[in-house]
C-alpha cells in the first residue's frame, strides 16, 4: 500500500510516499480502508521532533484522525461488518491499570495513540483495536467524521468533566476559529450557554459568528469590558483557553467571582504570570484539562450526529500532498480541519 512514511526529524523533506506493506490485524483488530485523515499538530510536532509520546520510532506513519471503511475483522470481533463506515479514536488504553480501571486511559503508562506511536492515518490502510471503531450515520459524510476526533473530544472534555459548563452561564472562548475551539462553541451553544468568543481578526469572527455565535470580540478590543457590560459587571461563570500567555490575562480579567478558568494548551508559550490577590479574591479555579476519556469521545460523536452541527474543513488534499497540507494547518488565515485522502 502507498504511505506516507517519516523517517528523520525535520521539515517536510523527512516524510515521502513510500510502498510498504499492508497492516496485518490481530484477532482483536479490524483493517480500515482510509477514506480521509486529518492534519493535526501532533503530526507536526513529532515530525519535526523530538518525539513527544513515548514508544515513538522511525519510521513511523502519522495521522490521528481517520474515517474510512471495515475491510477486514479479526476472529475475536463479531460485532463489527465489513463495509461499514466508522471513525477511530486514536488513544487506546493497556485496560488492565488503575488509570484504564477507571476511564483515564488517556494517562494509562502503556496508551497507544494510532498515528502517534504506532502506524497511523496516512496511508492506504490502517490497523486498530476493534474497540477504537466507532459508527458513522449513513447520512454523514467521511470527510466530516474524519475532522470531528481530536479536536471534538478534547473540547468536550474541557467544557463538562473538567469545566462542568452548565445553561445559562456565561462562557468566553479564546481563539475562537480554531478547531477545537469551533467545537467547543458549538458544544457551548448546544448546552444552553452564552458565548463570548474570542479571534485575532474580523475573518475569524466571521466564521464564528455563521455557527450561530452572537456575541464576537476581537482580541484587541478589549473582550474583558465586553464580558462585564454583558454581564452587569459580574464577569463570566468561565473561560476556556488553549493559547496561554498571549490571552491568559484577558481569560482571568473577564471571570467574574467563582469563576474557572479551563486552560489545555500553549501555543503562544509555556509560561504565564499573574497576580495572585486578582485571583484568590475573586476565588478563581484554575483547571487544567488533559486527556479526554473514551467517554467523552463517545459523547462528543453523539452529540455531533444528533445536532445540527458544524465541522468546518480548509482544505482536502491527496495523501501524497502531505507536506502543502501541514502548509496549511500553519497558516493561521485558515478555519477548519486539514484533510488528506488516498
Amino acid at each position: 500500500m502507498r504511505a506516507m512514511v517519516q523517517t528523520a526529524f525535520g521539515g517536510p523533506e523527512v516524510v515521502a510516499a513510500q510502498d510498504v506493506p499492508r497492516p496485518t490485524i490481530a484477532a482483536d483488530e479490524a483493517l480500515i480502508q482510509v477514506a480521509a485523515c486529518a492534519v493535526n499538530r501532533m503530526d507536526l510536532l513529532q515530525r519535526s521532533g523530538p518525539a513527544l509520546l513515548p514508544g515513538f520510532t522511525l519510521p513511523h506513519i502519522g495521522g490521528m484522525d481517520v474515517a474510512g471503511t471495515v475491510v477486514e475483522v479479526g476472529a475475536d470481533v463479531p460485532d463489527l461488518a465489513v463495509g461499514a463506515r466508522v471513525v477511530i479514536d486514536p488513544t487506546l488504553g493497556c485496560g488492565d491499570c488503575t488509570y484504564c480501571q477507571v476511564g483515564d486511559s488517556g494517562y494509562c503508562g502503556g496508551v497507544t495513540v494510532t498515528g502517534g506511536n504506532r502506524p497511523g492515518g496516512f496511508a492506504e490502510y490502517v490497523a486498530v483495536k476493534a474497540v477504537q471503531v466507532h459508527a458513522v450515520p449513513d447520512e454523514a459524510a467521511l470527510t466530516t467524521a474524519a475532522a470531528l476526533p481530536s479536536s471534538w473530544a478534547t473540547a468536550y472534555h474541557a467544557l463538562f468533566p473538567v469545566g462542568r459548563l452548565t445553561a445559562g452561564e456565561t462562557i468566553l472562548i479564546q481563539a475562537a476559529a480554531s478547531a477545537v475551539s469551533v467545537a467547543a462553541v458549538q458544544l457551548a451553544l448546544e448546552t444552553g450557554a452564552r458565548v463570548v468568543a474570542v479571534a485575532g481578526s474580523e475573518a475569524k469572527l466571521d466564521a464564528v459568528r455563521a455557527l450561530g455565535v452572537e456575541h464576537c470580540v476581537p482580541l484587541d478590543a478589549d473582550p474583558v469590558a465586553y464580558v462585564r457590560d454583558l454581564t452587569d459587571g459580574r464577569g463570566a461563570e468561565i473561560a476556556l483557553d488553549h493559547v496561554g500567555p498571549a490571552t491568559w490575562p484577558v481569560s482571568l480579567g473577564a471571570l467574574g467571582v467563582r469563576g474557572r478558568l479551563v486552560f489545555m494548551g500553549q501555543t503562544s508559550g509555556d509560561q504565564v504570570s499573574f497576580g495572585l490577590a486578582g485571583a484568590y479574591h475573586r476565588e478563581i479555579a484554575l483547571l487544567g484539562s488533559g486527556a479526554y476519556t473514551p467517554d467523552d469521545f463517545h459523547r462528543a460523536l453523539k452529540t455531533f450526529w444528533s445536532g445540527d452541527l458544524s465541522a468546518p474543513i480548509a482544505a482536502e488534499l491527496p495523501l501524497e500532498a502531505l507536506p502543502q497540507a501541514f502548509d496549511v494547518l500553519t497558516d493561521r488565515t485558515t478555519v477548519g480541519k486539514v484533510l488528506v485522502a488516498p
